[in-house]
């Protein structure tokens, strides 16, 4: 009697446990883990923040409290870029992979004047001369392409030719013009009305009367130009325009 009841308590045992792995079996097929929890985003980031743009290069880049300023007219190709304390005044242009950057001193381009592709404008901490340091571009003024500008002053309805170095503490006279190529070393004045080139820059004659009166015709050509650009480039681009012309023939209400 005993050993049968033995054998019927670990048949019992065997069949408790055997049932107990098959449960824990399928509970482990069963099992899935709990929902992630999502994260969430302020869908309304704050009013002060800069608004990024990481789509390709920035063209405004801000450094610490300095943003640049581009008036509303004012165009700037979207591969150049503005770094820190630039001004860009009404009617002014700046073209294909410029660099105007003002980290350590200010630059300002003026009323209706340009600088075009491949230029680089800088301005140092000081000048050697204790002249200002700051970049300062005026109005009306022509400035060529690959033109390499450091701490210097341009007056008024001036013309820089391409591949032109002006260093620091350098000033440009009003109504004067470079030819491509020159170098003004520091310190350098360029009387106002006439024609220096060469490296260093020597004088080479005096501008004629209608010489000078072109100098500003160019400024404004290039300006009436920069309007073709900018309307291409506009904040949210033209491809509306496409869209609608696509749904109208379709038949779509626009």
């Amino acid at each position: 009697m005993a050993t049968s009841i033995a054998r019927f308590s670990r048949r019992g045992v065997a069949s408790s446990l055997i049932r107990r792995c098959f449960a824990a079996e399928a509970a482990l097929a069963t099992h899935t883990d709990p929902p992630k929890p999502k994260l969430t985003v302020s869908p309304s980031p704050s009013p002060d923040r800069v608004k990024w743009d990481y789509r390709g290069q920035r063209q405004i880049i801000p450094l610490g409290q300095w943003l640049p300023k581009v008036a509303v007219d004012a165009y700037v190709a979207p591969n150049a870029v503005l770094a820190g304390q630039v001004t860009v005044w009404d009617g002014s242009s700046v073209w294909n992979g410029a660099v105007l950057r003002g980290d350590l001193n200010k630059i300002t381009l003026g009323f209706c004047s340009n600088v075009q592709e491949r230029c680089v404008v800088h301005a140092a901490w000081s000048s050697p001369t204790g002249l200002p340091a700051e970049t300062l571009i005026d109005r009306y003024v022509t400035v060529g392409a690959y033109s390499l500008l450091r701490s210097c002053t341009i007056e008024p309805e001036c013309i820089i030719g391409q591949h032109s170095i002006l260093m620091e503490g350098s000033l440009v006279e009003t109504r004067s013009i470079l030819e491509a190529g020159s170098v003004v070393p520091p310190g350098r004045r360029i009387p106002s009305g006439e024609l220096w080139g060469g490296n260093p820059a020597r004088f080479i004659r005096t501008l004629t009367n209608e010489e000078t009166l072109e100098i500003p015709k160019l400024a404004v050509a290039i300006n009436h130009l920069s309007g073709d650009y900018f309307s291409e480039f506009l904040p949210y681009s033209t491809v509306y325009l496409e869209v609608e012309k696509f749904k109208r023939s379709l038949g779509i209400t626009v």
